[in-house]
C-alpha cells in the first residue's frame, strides 16, 4: 500500500500563479499588437493593399477594397494594444450589478471576443503587408473557400472526438481513422472502375466511412471491454494504421497505380440562388458534397447532444457513469455504440482527402490533422459548434500559409510558414483560451457500480 503525500501550496505561490494567469492572455494580445506595428508596419512596402471580394464572371460583384498597407498595420496594432490594455485594466475589476458582483474578465464571451478580434487584426495586417504594392488584388474568397474545404477533415474529426469524449472515451485514433478512410476510399473507388461499375464515388465514400468505423470498433473493444489505457491505445492504433497503409501503398498502389490509386473526385455542387449571394454564396454554397455533409452532421450532433434523449444519456455516461447505470442506462452499450458510429464520421472525413480533393492516396497524407482535430475539440470546449469553429481556425492558418508561400514578394521562409498550423495548435492546447474541463469520466474505464 502506498501513501500519497499532500502537496502544500503557500498563499504567496498561489497569488503569484494567479498574477501570471491574469497577465498571460493580455501579454499574448500585446505581442500580436507589437508585431503589427514594429514588424509588419515598419517593414511594409510602399503602396496600397487591394482586396477582392468577387469571383470572375460573378452575377453580382463587390468593389475591391484598397488600403494603405503601412497605415493599416499601424492601426491594427494600435487597436490590438488597446484591447490588451482593456483586458488588463478592466478584465478583473468587479462591479455591482443587481446586487451581484460582476466582472468583464469573468465572462468567456469577452475573453474569446478579444482574442478573436486581435487575431483578425493580425491577419488583416499580415495580408496588407504581403499585398502592398502588388498589381493584382488579393482575392479573399479564395482564402475563405480554401479554408472551408481544407477544414473538412478537421471538422469531421473534431465531431468524432466530441461524441467519443462526451461518452467517456478518449479517441486519440482519429488520425488513424482519417488515414484508413482515405486509403479505403481511394482503393475502392479506383477498383470499381476496373470491375466495370463505373467508378462509384459514393461506394468509395461509404467504404471509407466504414473503415473509420472499423478503427472505432477496435478502439471500443480494447478501451471499454479490456480497459486498456485509452491514450496509449490510440497512439498504437495510429501507428498500426500508418504502417499498414504505407505497406499496402508500396505493395499494391504503386505497382497498380492506374487500377487501385486513380480515383475520380466529387465535383462541386452549386446551389441555385444561394450561390449567387455576394461573398457568402461562393464560399458556403458552391462546394463538394463533403461540405454539405458537414453542415448536416454539425446540425445533427449539436441538436442530438443537447436536445434529445440520446444526447442526455451520452452526456450522463461521460459525466457520471455510476449514476447513469443506477437509473437504468446501459453504460457500456452507449459507449460502444457512440464510438463505433462516430468512427463513420471520421472515416468520411478521411475519404475527403482522396475522393474529395487530391484524387490519389499518399503515405501519411492525413499529416497530423487527426491530432489537430483533438485540439479543435478542446478549444471548442467539447461542444460540436465550438469544435467546428476551432477547426475552421486551424484550417484558416493552413490555407493562409499555403497562399503566402506562393505570394510574390513574401520573404518568410517556407519551412516557417509550414509550421504555422502546428504552432497555433500548441498555443491553443497550452491554454491561451483559458482552462477547459472535459467530461468527468473521460478516459476512465467503467466496470459497474
Amino acid at each position: 500500500m502506498t501513501a500519497t503525500l499532500p502537496v502544500l501550496v503557500t498563499p504567496a505561490a498561489s497569488a503569484s500563479r494567479d498574477r501570471m494567469a491574469r497577465f498571460a492572455a493580455p501579454a499574448a494580445l500585446a505581442v500580436f499588437g507589437l508585431l503589427d506595428v514594429f514588424v509588419l508596419g515598419f517593414f511594409a512596402r510602399s503602396g496600397d493593399a487591394t482586396f477582392g471580394f468577387s469571383q470572375p464572371f460573378a452575377k453580382v460583384t463587390v468593389p475591391n477594397l484598397s488600403l494603405p498597407a503601412a497605415a493599416t498595420c499601424y492601426a491594427c496594432g494600435a487597436l490590438s494594444l488597446v484591447l490588451a490594455a482593456v483586458r488588463v485594466l478592466l478584465g478583473h475589476r468587479q462591479w455591482s450589478l443587481g446586487g451581484h458582483p460582476w466582472s468583464l474578465g469573468g465572462h468567456l464571451w469577452w475573453r474569446r471576443s478579444a482574442l478573436a478580434a486581435v487575431v483578425f487584426l493580425f491577419v488583416v495586417s499580415l495580408l496588407a503587408w504581403a499585398d502592398a504594392g502588388q498589381t493584382v488584388a488579393f482575392n479573399v474568397l479564395n482564402l475563405l473557400s480554401g479554408t472551408l474545404g481544407g477544414s473538412i477533415p478537421i471538422m469531421l474529426g473534431a465531431l468524432t472526438g466530441v461524441i467519443c469524449s462526451r461518452s467517456g472515451v478518449i479517441n486519440i485514433a482519429i488520425e488513424g481513422q482519417l488515414l484508413l478512410g482515405a486509403f479505403t476510399a481511394a482503393m475502392v473507388t479506383s477498383a470499381s472502375v476496373s470491375l466495370g461499375t463505373g467508378g462509384s464515388l459514393w461506394l468509395g465514400l461509404v467504404c471509407g466511412a466504414f473503415a473509420g468505423s472499423l478503427v472505432g470498433a477496435l478502439l471500443a473493444v480494447f478501451a471499454i471491454s479490456y480497459r486498456v489505457d485509452q491514450v496509449i491505445l490510440g497512439v498504437v492504433l495510429n501507428t498500426l494504421i500508418l504502417g499498414l497503409t504505407g505497406y499496402l501503398y508500396d505493395r499494391l498502389m504503386v505497382p497498380y497505380q492506374n487500377t487501385l490509386n486513380s480515383p475520380a473526385t466529387f465535383s462541386a455542387v452549386r446551389i441555385p440562388v444561394l450561390a449567387d449571394i455576394p461573398v457568402i454564396g461562393p464560399v458556403f454554397f458552391d462546394s463538394t458534397i463533403f461540405l454539405y455533409l458537414t453542415y448536416v452532421l454539425l446540425f445533427v450532433v449539436q441538436v442530438g447532444l443537447f436536445r434529445t434523449r440520446w444526447g442526455l444519456r451520452t452526456r450522463a455516461v461521460g459525466e457520471h457513469p455510476v449514476a447513469a447505470d443506477t437509473v437504468g442506462i446501459r453504460v457500456l452499450r452507449v459507449r460502444y455504440r457512440n464510438v463505433i458510429v462516430a468512427g463513420l464520421i471520421a472515416g468520411a472525413g478521411g475519404a475527403y482527402f482522396t475522393i474529395g480533393s487530391v484524387g490519389s492516396f499518399g503515405k501519411g497524407m492525413s499529416a497530423g490533422e487527426g491530432y489537430i482535430a483533438l485540439a479543435a475539440m478542446i478549444f471548442g470546449r467539447y461542444s460540436p459548434a465550438g469544435a467546428i469553429a476551432a477547426a475552421l481556425l486551424f484550417g484558416f492558418t493552413t490555407q493562409l500559409q499555403s497562399i503566402l508561400s506562393s505570394f510574390p514578394g513574401v520573404s518568410i521562409p517556407s519551412n516557417l510558414l509550414l509550421m504555422t498550423p502546428y504552432v497555433v495548435t500548441i498555443i491553443v492546447v497550452a491554454g491561451l483560451v483559458g482552462k477547459v474541463r472535459g467530461p468527468r469520466a473521460e478516459g476512465l474505464p467503467y466496470g459497474g457500480p
